[in-house]
Order: structure tokens, then C-alpha cells, then sequence
């Protein structure tokens, strides 16, 4: 298998920007990666990979990303405050389709939140469908985090995972 290193490299600077934005509150920069219909999804089993049709922690459209930032920024949600600090490390970049239209790939996500005097940690296998935008260089169609941890409850999350 022949491995595109200048297309691996460029997705890699990608999504480290975007855990960049979200361990720094950049929310509506976040947003403006998002392709309109593109879909944010953690499912509650990730062995499952109908999301349509089963419960999700997250199935959040352009509508309900929005709505998800707004919260976050503005504190309405009592899961926001105390607000907590994120660091996410992302690793293990693997590119599974390139086409003309779509570049799919999956990386490992280790996030660590430290909230109320706790620190908590998150590991996730996190597939991506990008498709090529000029300005920024891709824009998401979809993010898929299936958490290793996803039986534990993810009550009180004040951030985007």
C-alpha cells in the first residue's frame, strides 16, 4: 500500500488546527469548517454505525451545531460552568478513502478535561469526511467520535468532543 505522505501531512495540519480551535474556546472559527449539511455524531455504541436510526450523544446538524456553540459561549447550559479546559492529542492518522469528491480518515483522539477539580480522560477513534474547500483547505462533511469509554456517562460536558 502506497501512502500519500503529502496527503496525510495536509489532513494531519487540518485537524490539529481544529483540536487547536476547540481546547481554545474558537468556537465560530469551528463552525466555519463545517460544510452546511455536514454532520457531528457520537454515537452512544460505537459498535453501531446506523446513527440515524439509533441514539446518539450527538447527531448535530448545521442547526444544532449552532445551537451547541451558542450554549457553550454563553452559559446557559449548567454544564458550562464551571467551564472546563480541554487538551486533545490527536494521533495515528489513517487515510481510508481518497476520491475526487472525499478524503475519509481515522485517527485516535485522546482528550483530557480537567473541570471542578478533576481531571478526566477521553480516548476515541475518530473518523473524518472531508471534502477539498480552497479557502481553508478542507471542509468537514462529517465527524464520527466513537468513544472506547462511550458506556461511561457523559453528563456535564461543557465542550465539544
Amino acid at each position: 500500500m502506497k501512502i500519500d505522505v503529502n496527503l496525510v501531512n495536509e489532513v494531519t495540519a487540518f485537524i490539529w488546527s481544529e483540536a487547536d480551535m476547540l481546547d481554545h474556546s474558537e468556537y465560530r472559527t469551528w463552525l466555519s469548517l463545517w460544510e452546511e449539511q455536514g454532520l457531528y455524531i457520537i454515537p452512544i455504541d460505537p459498535a453501531l454505525t446506523d446513527y440515524e436510526n439509533h441514539l446518539n450523544y450527538a447527531y448535530d446538524n448545521h442547526h444544532m451545531r449552532q445551537l451547541r456553540v451558542e450554549r457553550l459561549e454563553n452559559g446557559e447550559a449548567i454544564s458550562t460552568s464551571p467551564k472546563a479546559t480541554t487538551i486533545r492529542s490527536l494521533s495515528r492518522v489513517h487515510i481510508l478513502q481518497n476520491d475526487n469528491n472525499e478524503i475519509v480518515l481515522r485517527c485516535a483522539q485522546n482528550l483530557r478535561e480537567f473541570r471542578k477539580e478533576n481531571l478526566r480522560h477521553y480516548t476515541a477513534d475518530v473518523t473524518y469526511h472531508l471534502v477539498r474547500d480552497g479557502e481553508q483547505g478542507f471542509k468537514i462533511r462529517r465527524k464520527i467520535i466513537n468513544l472506547i469509554n462511550s458506556t461511561d456517562t457523559l453528563a456535564g460536558i461543557s465542550y465539544i468532543l
